[in-house]
Formats: structure tokens, C-alpha cells, sequence
């Protein structure tokens, strides 16, 4: 009998037609059978976020064997739940988040919406991996970082992950990667985040833009150090955001009530 073939659920938070999560398609095609719901434009920085207050739509967009595309008119969290709820035949062996237009290191994985992706296909019990490249641009050049998502996806179909982790795994952008470090976040923070102006018809408004500030340029095991380093930084990431040596200490607190 022959095995089957693993399947994969593709998403992102750039969009159904960005150049990423075509890479994507292309790059994972020969290992796997592929379903891809992606919102049907921007949504970076949505983070976990879910639609509740109108309805979520998705269409059909292109069909072939081992491959079915969709857009979603929500978030990249609803595409994958969209998409675990109504149209995967099955439950996929790995969910695939990117490839992101930007670095998704350090305090980042908080806003990402492409490790939204990640973060609620590991909620729901399943491997999951979020892939960024450290380049913004719509025509970003993602050659030199697809073998390593070839190797990454093969690696983590055969090994597995354990309960409540994923990857978030970037890449820094030059042609001449180094290899693969596992890491830890970066200690870092977001600074001078919004820019004011003034409004041609009155008043004021502010635009979202800011500075990162790495607080320990110097940590070698961090992922921002190996992104810095050309290397390929593979954070193991966990949902579980309990602050177990707190919850120790707290015990032995007295609240006076």
C-alpha cells in the first residue's frame, strides 16, 4: 500500500496572492498535498486576532491535484480555523504560516499575524511553523531561504513537535546564509512607535511606524544575534505564557484581604 502523501495548511498574513506564500506553494508542492486559505489582502500585525463582529467569507480561487487555494475575507487566525472547520479533508500533519514579507524575531511574535497562523494551528494540537524573511518588499528575493524550508518542513513532518510548541523561524536577508541556530527570543522592545501630523482638512493624526532597540546585542544564543550573524534562527515557541518560578514564589505570599 502506498503511504500518504502528507498534508499541509498553508496561510499567512500578507495576503492570498503575496509573493511569500506563493514560494511557499512552490517550494512545498513536491512533499506534500496543499490546502492554503490566506486573507484576500493585507493583514500584518493581526496577531491572534478573530472576526466576531461580521461574517467571514472564503472562496475557491484555484484547484489542481495536491493543491486547493482559497481567500478568506478574515483574519489569518480565522483562515485557519476557517479551514480546519470546513474545507481540509483531513486534519493536516503540519500547519505553515508565511513565507512573511519581514522579520518575525524577538517581541514580534507578538503582533505577527503569520505567527498567528502558527500559534492557533498549535492550539488546535497540530505542528505547526511560521517562516519570515527580514525584507519588506513586495518582490523580496526568497531563493537562497528554500531549502532550508524544504529541510525544516521534512525534519519537523519526521520528528515532530511536542504539545503546545511551534517554530517561528527567520531568516536574515542575504544570499549567503550561514546554517541554522536554535535560539532564543530576544529581549527587545518597540520605541518612538507612532509618528504625528497634521491633517490637510483639521486636526491631527498618527501614523504606526517606530524603532526596534535590541536590549542585549551581544546574546549569542538569541535570535536576534544569529539574524545579525546570517544565520537561519529557529526559535522553539510555546503557548503556554505561565510564569512557573512566579507562580512558585507567589504561594508563598500573604494578601491581605
Amino acid at each position: 500500500m502506498m503511504k500518504e502523501r502528507p498534508l499541509l495548511l498553508l496561510s499567512n498574513d500578507d495576503g492570498v496572492n503575496a509573493k511569500g506564500i506563493r514560494e511557499l506553494v512552490r517550494t512545498l508542492r513536491p512533499m506534500a498535498d496543499l490546502v492554503v486559505m490566506a486573507p484576500d489582502g493585507p493583514r500584518s500585525g493581526s496577531a491572534g486576532a478573530i472576526t466576531s463582529e461580521r461574517p467571514v467569507r472564503c472562496f475557491l480561487i484555484e484547484q489542481e491535484p495536491g493543491l486547493m487555494v482559497y481567500k478568506c475575507t478574515g483574519t489569518p487566525v480565522d483562515c485557519v480555523k476557517l479551514a480546519l472547520h470546513e474545507v481540509m479533508p483531513r486534519t493536516p500533519d503540519l500547519v505553515v504560516g508565511g513565507i512573511n514579507h519581514g522579520d518575525n524575531s524577538s517581541v514580534n511574535v507578538h503582533y505577527s499575524g503569520t505567527m498567528g497562523v502558527v500559534i492557533e494551528g498549535c492550539l488546535k494540537g497540530i505542528p505547526s511553523i511560521g517562516f519570515s524573511l527580514c525584507n519588506h518588499s513586495a518582490d523580496a528575493d526568497f531563493s537562497a531561504t528554500l531549502p532550508y524550508v524544504r529541510a525544516i518542513v521534512a525534519k519537523t513532518l519526521s520528528e515532530g513537535l511536542p504539545a503546545g510548541t511551534c517554530l517561528n523561524v527567520n531568516f536574515p536577508d542575504t544570499q549567503d546564509l550561514k546554517g541554522i541556530r536554535i535560539c532564543r527570543q530576544t529581549d527587545g522592545v518597540w520605541i518612538n512607535e507612532f509618528v504625528k501630523r497634521d491633517h490637510p482638512r483639521g486636526g491631527t493624526y498618527y501614523w504606526l511606524t517606530g524603532e526596534y532597540r535590541n536590549n542585549e546585542p551581544g546574546a549569542e544564543d538569541s535570535d536576534h544575534w544569529a539574524l545579525d550573524h546570517q544565520y537561519v534562527a529557529v526559535t522553539p515557541t510555546q503557548i503556554d505564557v505561565t510564569a512557573y518560578a512566579l507562580m512558585e514564589r507567589m504561594k508563598n505570599w500573604s494578601f491581605d484581604v
